[in-house]
């Protein structure tokens, strides 16, 4: 079994459109899309269309779906632009996703813990988590595999007996957060789109991780025009400045 593994799309539909090419070439047997789809200020209506014609795909909510539909007076500039351009379709559809399911006996997908769609599982901030960190985090897992998402940061790390892959961002490599303690930045170094593969082989599970090239310029300059300079910054070089 190949499993296609896609994570933090946040609107970028030319960077998810170059992974699909990608993986239908290397031939797979199953995608999963672990959330945070739609969020920012490039293309989300288009990419919640792609995403909902994509009926033999598993669809994830990440915090970002939450946010999109509950918005506040304090909600950020990319939930709110997000909100804005959906229909009750869309939104409809979010709504329905859940944040933590699993795939089958032996796979369990969840966007940022098995308990909490805002906790990392691999990163503590800007650093990498430690390993109690993460058996914390994970919890009495009994899945040999666990896909997550949320930190942008691809990695595959073992736990016990259970391997932990995170893919690491389609569309966004560079952001700034201040949860959940203080003000970080996440910054992969290449405006390259990311997503693995995972496949049992010999009885056990093997991770590969994937860097995507695509025409990130033409995102970039619609971030400009929706004035998001952090955006353009991200999008045009991976990192945050």
């Amino acid at each position: 079994m190949r499993i296609a593994v896609v994570s933090d799309i946040h609107g970028n539909l030319p960077a998810l459109l170059a992974v699909v090419a990608d993986f239908t070439r290397r031939g797979v047997d199953q995608v999963v899309n672990l959330g945070d789809s739609l969020s920012g200020p490039l293309l989300p209506k288009e990419t919640a269309q792609y995403l909902m014609a994509q009926q033999d795909w598993v669809h994830l909510a990440g915090n970002h779906e939450r946010q999109v539909l509950h918005l506040h007076a304090n909600s950020g500039a990319s939930d709110a632009y997000a909100h804005s351009q959906l229909s009750s379709v869309e939104l409809e559809w979010m709504a329905s996703l859940p944040f933590v399911r699993p795939l089958n006996h032996d796979v369990l997908l969840c966007h940022g813990t098995p308990t909490s769609d805002i906790t990392y599982l691999l990163q503590s901030a800007d650093k990498a988590a430690t390993p109690a960190e993460i058996a914390t985090r994970l919890g009495p897992v009994s899945a040999s595999l666990v896909l997550c998402g949320h930190t942008h940061v691809p990695r595959s790390v073992r736990s016990g007996g259970t391997l932990i892959v995170n893919p690491g961002s389609v569309g966004h490599p560079a952001f700034a957060d201040t949860h959940p303690r203080h003000p970080h930045v996440i910054e992969t170094g290449s405006p390259d789109a990311r997503y693995a593969i995972v496949e049992k082989r010999n009885g056990g599970w093997v991770a590969n991780l994937i860097s995507v090239p695509y025409a990130y310029q033409e995102m970039a300059e619609l971030a400009r025009l929706r004035n998001r300079p952090d955006w353009v910054c991200a999008l045009l070089t991976g990192y945050m400045a």
